[in-house]
């Protein structure tokens, strides 16, 4: 449908606002119907002679206050509210914040045009037709078995093809009763800890996933911090450090992208066979995208002794809401789960369990994993290319593998200065102080996390566009900003 939104060029009232305010007094009206299809952003920035950032900053406003819903691939849709409750304040009151270009400075959620988030996926080539018929296919009998209760490590069919999969994509080693999938992969850090007890100290890498760190600390392990070199994480101060338990990320760090090459995984293990007891977690979470040369075999696949527990998940892969994740133990360590652990239901509903199972064999997973490999790469080439002007001002890393980059600015700015600057113009970036666990003075200083799976090709130079005018980026040719 079209929208003939009367636009005014009035001071104090930007176009955003008044596109907000028009398309919500409709809804209220009643003039514009629950379900009704809205203009896409940039249909209508083009019927209002108006950027697309501007439509995007209002129909934002409008999802986050429910007046609107967004259907991914499909896109934007009057909700129903006939419901809502009235409390005869204008909702624009209460937040102004949200609207007024003075936001940042009052330290309230702003309405962002770009989020340059590292956590995001692109759930728009998600192949949704696909998964809808293999659930109708998964229910459309009187199958009472689907709704018993089920293998507690699992389906064995969908840990068949999990270990399929791992074989001959990541190299990894085991049998499929050595998996267990789990709903997540704090799920299946919360049961190893029950494996292998409490009583252990866990080393990380340092910076490190921070949600693997608070799901640790809320189990009440000892967790000292391990610096890393341009291979990873240090073998020498991983010794000193009093540990027992090292968990790494070889195949792609995070946040710095570090690839662990076969020198330090090799290090790693000696460690591990030094003494009795000694394990590596290798978590595995998006070794699939990678831009450059073939993917990086796991760590696990050189392991001959039994002492690295491999967990991954499909978050990543797949969705975030599918919420299956999988761990690989060690044969003794699945000896000890059996003994003292196997009366656990599987967090995994079964029908959910057999629907990924059929995507897997029916071949839809692979074929989904090249798609969005080549939808990451143009995402990740546009980022990469927009940002050859920036590196006369900042050194850009991670560039070959995941869904983020780095830039650390050369002239030494501070990391919060570059976040404020970026905000100020509409931009959310993230430090990577953000993911140390005790700071590291003069560590990774003055570094930028710039994620791109979320984003459109267009939003990354649109974003690209408005950091090169916050942080003063000039090309050195013609003297103007990007």
């Amino acid at each position: 449908m079209e929208l003939m939104i009367p636009l005014k060029n009035q001071p104090g009232s930007p176009y955003y606002s008044q596109i907000y305010s028009y398309i919500k007094e409709e809804i209220k009206k009643g003039n514009l119907k629950p379900a009704n299809r809205l203009p896409s952003t940039r249909r209508l920035a083009e019927n209002l002679k108006v950027s697309r950032s501007t439509t995007q900053m209002a129909y934002e406003q409008l999802l986050s206050e429910g007046y609107i819903e967004a259907v991914p691939c499909k896109g934007y849709f009057v909700c129903r509210i006939e419901d809502l409750v009235h409390t005869g304040q204008d909702q624009r009151d209460k937040i102004p914040s949200l609207l007024s270009p003075s936001s940042f400075d009052k330290e309230k959620v702003p309405d962002w045009k770009v989020d340059f988030s590292p956590r995001g996926i692109d759930l728009c080539a998600f192949p949704f037709n696909t998964w809808r018929k293999i659930s109708k296919n998964t229910l459309v009998d009187d199958n009472r078995e689907m709704f018993m209760p089920g293998d507690p490590q699992g389906e064995p069919a969908l840990r068949e093809a999990i270990r399929s999969y791992l074989h001959s994509a990541r190299g990894v080693n085991c049998q499929a009763d050595q998996i267990i999938v789990g709903a997540g992969s704090e799920y299946l850090l919360m049961l190893l800890s029950q494996i292998l007890g409490t009583d252990r100290v866990i080393a990380m890498e340092n910076p490190t996933y921070k949600q693997a760190y608070r799901v640790f600390g809320s189990l009440k392990y000892q967790v000292v911090p391990v610096a890393m070199d341009r291979s990873g994480m240090d073998v020498e101060l991983l010794e000193k450090s009093g540990a027992d338990i090292a968990y790494v990320m070889p195949s792609h760090q995070y946040p710095t992208g570090i690839v662990m090459p076969v020198k330090r995984r090799q290090e790693l293990l000696v460690w591990a066979y030094e003494k009795e007891g000694r394990y590596l977690i290798e978590d595995d979470y998006d070794s699939e995208f990678r831009y450059k040369g073939q993917p990086i075999p796991a760590l696990q696949g050189m392991d001959g002794r039994n002492r690295v527990i491999y967990y991954g998940t499909f978050s990543k892969s797949i969705a975030p809401a599918i919420r299956v994740s999988y761990m690989v133990l060690p044969v003794p360590l699945l000896a000890v789960y059996r003994e003292r652990m196997n009366f656990y239901a599987s967090t995994v509903s079964r029908i959910d369990q057999n629907i990924l199972y059929q995507f897997m064999a029916e071949g839809h997973y692979e074929r989904h994993l090249n798609r969005m490999r080549a939808v990451y790469k143009a995402k990740h080439d546009t980022l990469a290319a927009g940002l050859k002007p920036f590196e006369s001002q900042f050194l850009i890393r991670g560039e070959h593998a995941g869904l983020h980059l780095l830039l650390t600015d050369r002239k030494g700015r501070a990391e919060s200065l570059l976040i404020n600057m970026a905000a100020k113009s509409g931009v959310k970036v993230y430090g990577m102080s953000g993911y140390f666990i005790h700071e590291q003075p003069g560590t990774y200083s003055s570094t930028i996390v710039l994620g791109f799976a979320s984003l459109t090709e267009e939003e990354i130079r649109i974003g690209l566009v408005l950091l090169s005018q916050a942080w003063s980026v000039y090309d050195g040719k013609e003297g103007f900003c990007v």
